[in-house]
C-alpha cells in the first residue's frame, strides 16, 4: 500500500454548521460542495465533512455518538511565532481554545482548539520538520 493520505473526512453531526465554522473561523474557501458533502482542498490532500450517520453507514459501522473521536488533526507552522498569530486571529473568531500553545515534551510548541462539532485541532510549531513554501512537509529530522 502506497505510503500518503489523500482524505481526511470528519463525520459531521450538523454538516451546515460545520461547513460554515470553517468558512467563518478558519477563513477557507470550499473546493466542493455538493448536497450531502463538502471538501476543503488543502495542501496536497482534502478535508472532507460528510453526515455523521451516513459515514458511518458507508463504513459499516453503528454510530453511537459518544465519546472522544480518538483523533486530532494538526496544522503545523514555520515558528512559535506564525502559531501565537494563529491562536490569536481563532480567539479573535470564538473558537473554543482547549490548549493555549506552550512548549511541549517533543521539543516543539503547540495548542489545541476545537470546532462546533469538538473535532480536535492541534496548532503546533515542530523543529524537526521542514516546510516547503506551502506548506508541505518536505523533511523530517
Amino acid at each position: 500500500m502506497d505510503q500518503r493520505l489523500n482524505f481526511l473526512t470528519i463525520g459531521a453531526n450538523n454538516l451546515q454548521e460545520l461547513k460554515r465554522f470553517y468558512i467563518e473561523k478558519f477563513g477557507w474557501t470550499t473546493m466542493k460542495d455538493d448536497d450531502g458533502i463538502v471538501f476543503f482542498k488543502l495542501n496536497g490532500i482534502i478535508l472532507a465533512l460528510f453526515p455523521v450517520d451516513e459515514l458511518a453507514a458507508d463504513a459499516g459501522i453503528e454510530q453511537d455518538g459518544k465519546g472522544f473521536k480518538r483523533i486530532t488533526i494538526s496544522i503545523n507552522y514555520r515558528s512559535k511565532e506564525e502559531v501565537d498569530l494563529v491562536f490569536e486571529r481563532l480567539q479573535q473568531n470564538g473558537v473554543d481554545i482547549l490548549k493555549s500553545p506552550s512548549k511541549v515534551f517533543w521539543g516543539g510548541y503547540s495548542g489545541y482548539i476545537a470546532d462546533i462539532e469538538k473535532n480536535i485541532w492541534e496548532i503546533a510549531y515542530n523543529p524537526f520538520l521542514k516546510l516547503d513554501a506551502k506548506g508541505n512537509i518536505i523533511e523530517h529530522q
